[in-house]
């Protein structure tokens, strides 16, 4: 099976970093030394496993996204442990926008655990709801902290009811729910049987049959230019003498298709397709591939090679969803560089449409888009980019802005 990448998320303290440091070591990735080097009070320290900053074992918090892997029988495993502050949501979103499947954690001893019609924690909501907008492809509930409850059972079936309850309203699909104790290990890589009234797999189990991000082959063709590379001794004349590398963003890509240059609209037939090593064969969408014409065209690093037919054409303004991430706020009539695939294009915020209240995702009237905040935006592009909506594809529909001054990540964009 292919490798799992997938993150942790979820209110702070909520054992995030501890889970993960769990995961680690009942898996027997950690080297004994490592785990001599987290010794606290004679305990090990699950947490600083993977809180590397200085200043994340200072406070006790993560900041940024840290990202390990580990390996079972049946599968390799990328895990980003997500923060949970609401100011470092930029860097959630970053980790989110990549993931197949995202680890909700739900801290049992936050919540008034003995009531049928408790409320959860508007982080542990937020965090859901970016996962969905982001288009996680599964989401897996794990309340934590079980083991530190009075009655494990009730507290288990109150908080996921409020789980299920929630997630139905906001139209989230969720793959599983399952109680666990990071600190203690049950039911994290090894079963607890019948603890909480709960029969189900272990996380891990759950993890290993997760499916990975789908390569997008149900959309058509699409490949971002990344490298080109001229062929100075070739005597063939059937056919350019230039490779276009990148890697094939959707579709697929076979000798004898039409493809058409984006932006320069010139169209030519695909002579070869080469993989890494240099062999002749086809490549599906999330592939590497250098691609020969049957003749010389215009064509650079930043321009897209597109289907002849059902692509997307150019588009000079759009409507986007933005995670911000600069410390500047985002206010209309700035500029900034936006990149899509290896296009780089200049971007005027045209105007802001509405904020997204991240802890309900309601739509809020705002003049401005502070740190960490997520808004509705109209874009006026200065050249046309090939997009499509995020929704429909996670790679078209995806930008990066950044400042023309700076040159700092500004901002994550998705394409409505």
């Amino acid at each position: 099976m292919n490798a799992l990448k997938f993150i942790t998320c979820g209110s702070v303290d909520d054992g995030k970093s501890t889970l993960i440091g769990r995961l680690l070591v009942d898996t027997k990735a950690v080297l004994q030394d490592h785990l001599a080097g987290v010794q606290r009070s004679g305990e090990t320290d699950l947490a600083l496993l993977t809180d590397g900053l200085s200043a994340e074992r200072e406070q006790g918090i993560t900041i940024d996204v840290a990202y390990r892997y580990f390996t079972t029988e049946s599968r390799k495993f990328i895990i980003g442990d997500a923060p949970g502050h609401e100011q470092y949501t930029r860097n959630m979103v970053t980790a989110a926008s990549s993931a197949d499947a995202a680890v909700v954690l739900v801290d049992a001893i936050k919540l008034d655990w003995a009531n049928p019609n408790l409320q959860l924690l508007p982080q542990t909501r937020r965090h859901s709801l970016l996962v969905k907008l982001l288009r996680a492809p599964s989401i897996v509930f794990a309340i934590n902290k079980l083991d530190a409850v009075a009655d494990a059972t009730v507290a288990y079936n109150n908080i996921s009811n409020a789980l299920q309850k929630f997630a139905k309203e906001a139209g989230i699909t969720v793959n599983a729910m399952v109680p666990v104790s990071a600190l203690k290990g049950w039911n994290v890589v090894d079963s607890q049987p019948h603890w909480c009234g709960y029969i189900g797999p272990s996380l891990l189990s759950i993890l290993e049959g997760l499916p990975v991000t789908p390569a997008e082959t149900d959309v058509p063709f699409s490949f971002p230019v990344q490298w080109v590379e001229k062929f100075h001794d070739s005597g063939v004349t059937t056919q350019g003498r230039r490779v276009f590398w990148g890697r094939v963003a959707t579709g697929s890509i076979a000798p004898g298709q039409t493809v058409r240059v984006f932006p320069g609209g010139q169209t030519a037939v695909v002579s070869q397709v080469l993989s890494a090593t240099r062999q002749l064969q086809n490549k599906a969408a999330s592939h590497s591939a250098g691609i020969v014409l049957d003749r010389e065209v215009d064509v650079s690093r930043g321009d897209w090679l597109l289907a002849e037919h059902g692509s997307p054409e150019g588009q000079r303004q759009l409507s986007t969803t933005i995670a911000w991430m600069d410390d500047e706020p985002l206010v209309a009539g700035r500029v900034y560089w936006a990149l899509h695939g290896h296009r780089w294009v200049k971007a005027k915020v045209q105007g802001l449409v509405h904020r997204l209240n991240v802890n309900t995702l309601d739509e809020e009237e705002a003049t401005e888009l502070p740190p960490n905040a997520i808004g509705h935006v109209t874009l006026a592009l200065q050249e046309p980019l090939a997009t499509l909506p995020f929704a429909q594809s996670r790679i078209l529909g995806a930008l990066v802005l950044v400042d023309t001054a700076s040159h700092k990540t500004s901002g994550a964009v998705l394409v409505n």
